[in-house]
């Protein structure tokens, strides 16, 4: 991991600034966000041009120690001349410190928009600590949403709550390294196998830039810029490579916690000062997504959630507002049976002032449709799952907990939970599953 300790900057503007934001020669638009209030917060694009952001009460980091007087200074290198007219480039993005070749890149500079905070501002985290289930228990409540990593049976659970104010975590688990990373502004929680073909190993910050509302992430070691939602590097020197997605589902603190007991989650001793538990983002995924000027996919209402799988070119969407009506989704995804579970329980984190204070939105899971070397079919009995080959009970989280395939598990398929507008934008020819014979 890096030793650097100042890191990302945001996404959207979630936090504080650790870091003031510097001069920079880059145009800013005379539209450019800019930090708001969120004690009478305003959610919808209609009422504001500005993002929700932090209470000015909220408290910061302490300054570092001053740094002995003989101590050199050292000057960071520019960031490479970008050719061209910027502003005939539409280049209305922070660029200030980067030595990123911007020179290279793979998406018109216009698609990439400032956030509303430097870089660095929001603190990625690179030393996280954990404590055991019961400890997290003191301090989270059941239905809220947490990120549940399985790497060789070392299991995590990153609270929402914690993710929501750093965004990236980055992390080595099952001897793995790994960068978990959530976008508030497009409920996308996504964990990156961030070792490259070449045996290069990455680790994240953000860079204070958007694009269509998604955290456009930056790696340490060569600059690039990177999509959250894709996992590619849009810019500089990487670009074109893609990182691989490893499953890991948003579920309820209390399914994470029964079915892992003895599992560790992220703890709240960050070495950063933050409103945990609180959350910026109030009634997002009930109104118009701000900091969003694309066009927004009508077959859904732009803030709805959906889970969303890939294979290949083929993508699709099943969106929450069916799976509640239809909680087991068996599905052809080019050529592998799949199977999708949707449950209640779980609350949105982008709702009421706190995170555990959301409405219920549920949570999903979904798993190759086979264990025990058969194919299975599914149906839903209250919170659990049935299959209809043995009679055996299933979890959302895709283990058999009674009958004779007791201790059997499903193979997870990478799915994640973004909210629709976000994911159809990128990803405009999404299949969307609209239920049983539509």
């Amino acid at each position: 991991m890096s030793a650097t300790t100042s890191f990302g900057a945001a996404c959207g503007t979630s936090a504080t600034s650790d870091s003031q934001p510097k001069a920079t020669d880059t145009p800013i638009p005379a539209a450019a966000p800019t930090l708001g209030d969120t004690e009478n917060p305003q959610p919808t694009a209609q009422a504001t041009n500005a993002p929700t952001s932090l209470p000015t009460s909220t408290p910061t980091v302490p300054a570092s120690s001053p740094l002995p007087a003989n101590t050199p200074t050292v000057t960071p290198p520019p960031p490479t001349p970008i050719t061209g007219d910027r502003e005939e480039a539409g280049l209305f993005f922070r660029i200030f410190g980067f030595t990123t070749d911007f020179n290279i890149h793979s998406v018109p500079f216009q698609e990439v928009s400032w956030g509303g905070q430097p870089r660095d501002g929001i603190p990625a985290i690179d030393e996280p600590k954990y404590q055991s289930v019961a400890e997290g228990d003191q301090w989270l409540q059941d239905q809220e949403a947490v990120l549940l990593l399985d790497i060789e049976g070392d299991v995590r659970a990153y609270p929402i709550q914690i993710l929501i104010w750093h965004e990236l975590v980055n992390d080595i688990v099952g001897g793995k390294p790994v960068s978990v990373s959530y976008c508030p502004l497009c409920n996308t929680a996504i964990v990156f196998d961030t070792t490259l073909e070449d045996g290069r190993v990455l680790d994240f910050g953000t860079t204070g830039n958007l694009r269509n509302s998604d955290l456009v992430m930056y790696d340490r070691q060569t600059e690039s810029w990177w999509q959250q939602i894709t996992g590619e590097a849009i810019i500089g020197e990487l670009t074109g490579t893609k990182l691989d997605f490893i499953p890991a589902p948003l579920v309820s603190w209390k399914d994470f916690m029964e079915a892992h007991p003895d599992g560790q989650v992220l703890s709240r001793e960050t070495g950063f000062q933050r409103a945990y538990g609180r959350q910026p983002y109030i009634l997002y995924d009930s109104s118009d997504p701000f900091l969003f000027s694309g066009d927004v996919d009508e077959r859904l209402r732009a803030t709805e959630r959906v889970a969303t799988v890939s294979s290949g070119d083929v993508d699709v969407a099943f969106p929450f507002s069916v799976l509640e009506m239809e909680p087991v989704v068996h599905f052809d995804l080019s050529g592998q049976d799949i199977v999708v579970f949707f449950k209640k329980g779980t609350a949105s984190a982008l709702d009421a002032s706190t995170v555990a204070g959301g409405k219920d939105v549920g949570s999903t899971g979904v798993y190759q449709a086979e264990a025990g070397g058969r194919a299975l079919t599914f149906r839903a009995e209250g919170d659990l799952f049935i299959d209809n080959e043995t009679g055996s009970t299933w979890t959302l989280l895709g283990k058999s907990i009674e009958g004779p395939l007791k201790g059997e598990k499903l193979e997870a398929v990478v799915h994640h939970n973004p909210l629709w507008f976000a994911w159809a934008v990128f990803k405009p020819d999404t299949i969307l599953y609209l239920g049983a014979g539509a």
